[in-house]
């Protein structure tokens, strides 16, 4: 049965990270929290850039989270603070309508719009007064789900203040809509592993329906994120979002080609399913439909028949106004390859065969070999780093998340860990100059999802 988000009891002060919170909490608002939430950061195994193409990514949570302490107020108003100076203080009335302004993605949008999803789906004119303190461990822009990991720990803030109850399932679903109104068109993997992750296992993420099933991760082999400390934020560059519309073309541009009702089609998933064809047999459509050579407006209004005016309002973003030209070929080549590739991790997970870390390190290999020349959202900076990973004893090492900056992640056999992070330190960072501090360099193991925590 899909449950709630689990409310446990703690004892704050048993943990240096809550009481800090707490003491923080009651600096700024003369009171102790009524309770704290959570929602942590999350690592792609594999699967990237297809979630919002309709199909399955293999990701995991991390222990790193966006921490919240938050009492319900008589203000009439939602006041937000931040443990890092950086982020300043926000203070929203609860009568206004909640306003995000996409073209300037502040830490604040994000806890509103979670505030925004909760209350939309509710119907609430009137939310509760609530004072918070935000505490995230997730490095920002970090391609391991720091905004998403907000978004997700205010929606679930929200609900609880407001006294309502939705499952996991429907929180995921809620917090992956309304997380668009920052203006990031996401296909809602790192909402749903923030819910619906389980300590000790991966999860095979599956959308319409939302489901997500257990992947036991082979013994004799850990994860290793390791950040290139380029940072790339989603919502402010407009990458990701081209990224989007070119697969959102090639799938009409597919489906015209087989004289599918393109009308109805939005993701190359949908093709493949109207087809019932294989995701090689994809492939081998991609080829004969789709030129190498990028495509400009006219020729993707000639083929589809539509006119530059529903070119532009049908199939682009608001910040892909200006884009000419668009790679359609390399982008659905890379979706339906990398489908086939998490498909294939799930496998061998569940088979186990004896050279399975090798097997999946492989895969691992050919996604980034992907990511990089086909969906070119790697960076020079990404590439060296899983080189660097590569050369230090991991089996397999490619980007995870949004890409153009971030983090890699590494699947290193268990008796090479120890050198296995000397060696990078000693070929990535130190030449750089890069802090060498936890958040930049560490094994992770899979994490628990969102809950709340009520002080013992």
């Amino acid at each position: 049965m899909d449950k709630s988000p689990p409310k446990m009891r703690t004892a704050v002060c048993a943990d240096e990270r809550l009481q800090n919170l707490k003491n923080t909490f009651e600096t700024k608002y003369g009171e102790s929290p009524l309770f704290f939430a959570y929602a942590p950061g999350r690592v792609n195994l594999i699967g990237e850039h297809i979630d919002y193409c309709g199909y399955s990514v293999l990701p995991m949570a991390i222990e790193q989270n966006v921490l919240a302490a938050v009492s319900v107020n008589n203000s009439g108003m939602i006041m937000l603070s931040n443990t890092n100076p950086q982020y300043k203080d926000f203070s929203v009335s609860c009568s206004e309508g909640i306003v995000i302004d996409r073209e300037n993605p502040m830490w604040h949008y994000y806890f509103l719009c979670g505030v925004k999803g909760i209350q939309e789906k509710f119907g609430i004119t009137q939310l509760v007064g609530m004072s918070c303190v935000i505490d995230g461990t997730i490095p920002p822009s970090s391609g391991l789900s720091s905004s998403s990991a907000l978004v997700c720990c205010a929606g679930l803030v929200t609900m609880e203040a407001n006294q309502k109850s939705l499952s996991k399932t429907e929180l995921a679903e809620i917090c992956a809509k309304c997380e668009r109104y920052i203006g990031t068109e996401g296909g809602g993997m790192d909402q749903s592993i923030s819910f619906l992750a389980e300590r000790g296992t991966a999860k095979l993420i599956e959308f319409q329906p939302l489901r997500a099933t257990d992947v036991k991760l082979p013994d004799g082999a850990v994860f290793v994120i390791s950040n290139c400390c380029v940072e790339m934020n989603k919502a402010a560059t407009s990458d990701y979002n081209i990224r989007v519309v070119e697969c959102r073309i090639a799938t009409k541009m597919l489906a015209r080609a087989r004289r599918l009702d393109q009308s109805k089609l939005l993701r190359l998933a949908d093709v493949q399913t109207e087809l019932k064809a294989s995701l090689k047999q994809m492939l081998t459509l991609v080829d004969e439909v789709l030129h190498p050579e990028p495509y400009s407006r006219d020729e993707i209004c000639r083929e589809l028949e539509i006119t530059p005016e529903q070119f532009s309002t049908e199939l682009l973003s608001p910040n892909t106004q200006h884009v000419t030209h668009f790679k359609l070929h390399q982008r659905a080549w890379h979706v339906y390859g990398e489908a086939e590739r998490v498909l294939q991790f799930k496998s061998v997970c569940e088979s186990q065969p004896a050279e399975s870390i090798r097997l999946l390190g492989d895969l691992m290999i050919h996604s980034h070999a992907s990511c990089q020349n086909l969906y070119e959202c790697s960076c020079p900076e990404l590439d060296r780093l899983v080189d660097f990973c590569l050369k230090a004893g991991a089996v397999g090492s490619r980007l995870t998340g949004a890409g153009w900056g971030g983090c890699a992640v590494s699947m290193v056999p268990s008796e090479k860990v120890e050198s296995f992070l000397q060696a990078v330190r000693k070929a990535y960072y130190l030449p750089r100059g890069l802090a060498m501090d936890k958040q930049n360099l560490f094994v992770s193991k899979p994490g628990g999802g969102a809950a709340i925590l009520l002080e013992e």
